[in-house]
């Protein structure tokens, strides 16, 4: 298989954005697309903690500006900071997003609509802004949504961020009807990743190793899996690519009924 720390051929010079882009997954979307040779402007709420360092790769290291993408004002200031910077934006890749554990019996309205607000309407701004630049640009775009297995199948303790990542799910074929052939749209579907925060989700380590063991692949995905699957989506190798999901979720999950029967 192609090592993870080689550039994906196509990318060179391409102008990226990447938001929720400091840590995470989005750091490791961040350096694939470094890696590869492209121009990387990364934004979130706040500057980076204390000896907390861009993400970098390939001797380049991604740019930042605060935005808070729920604001759709800052959504469009964004995709400009990109223009003013790189001259254009050739590639979005909407990943912030997230949610704390609640139950949708007792969370507030107000923790409701901002999930919601995260997880669909802001991806939603920044697309309208980056697809205002990108109609006008000869070759076009690509844009990228981050979305989650959490929108194909019940999310209990996270029933709000669920439903906006099933709704984002079906904003990508929308969109990516209304603004072809200039501009293509894809989702990003990941299922378990381990990250600096994955015990915050699956409990303590033996909670991590738990979970990855539930996946056929025996594995939780990294950010380097999911920066390869953007990297595909952004590439010229996926032109005829829009309007769709690419799952990555190492084989699923093994049906209940298997683990009730002692299989």
């Amino acid at each position: 298989m192609r090592p993870v720390d080689q550039p994906f051929p196509g990318l060179d010079g391409c102008r990226v954005i990447v938001t929720g882009g400091t840590k995470g997954i989005g750091a490791g979307i961040a350096r694939g697309f470094l890696r590869s040779g492209a121009r990387v402007l990364v934004c979130a709420r706040h500057e980076p903690a204390d000896g907390a360092a861009l993400p970098a790769a390939g001797g380049r290291t991604a740019q930042f500006t605060r935005a808070d993408v729920r604001d759709p004002d800052q959504a469009r200031q964004l995709v400009a900071t990109a223009v003013d910077l790189f001259g254009g934006v050739d590639v979005v890749v909407s990943n912030a997003g997230g949610s704390p554990p609640a139950p949708a019996a007792t969370a507030s309205p107000r923790f409701h609509a901002r999930i919601v607000e995260l997880n669909l309407i802001a991806p939603l701004h920044v697309a309208q802004a980056a697809n205002e630049v990108m109609q006008s640009q000869p070759d076009g775009g690509s844009i990228i949504m981050i979305g989650s297995v959490s929108g194909t199948r019940p999310s209990p303790g996270t029933a709000a961020y669920g439903a906006a990542k099933a709704g984002l799910h079906h904003l990508v074929t929308s969109l990516a009807i209304e603004w072809a052939p200039q501009v293509r749209l894809n989702t990003v579907v990941p299922g378990f990743v381990a990250t600096e925060s994955a015990a915050a989700h699956y409990g303590d380590e033996d909670g991590v190793v738990a979970a990855a063991a539930t996946v056929p692949l025996r594995r939780m995905a990294t950010p380097d899996d999911v920066a390869d699957a953007c990297l595909f989506l952004a590439s010229p190798r996926a032109a005829y690519v829009s309007g769709t999901s690419l799952t990555l979720h190492g084989g699923g999950e093994s049906p209940a009924f298997l683990r009730a029967g002692g299989s």
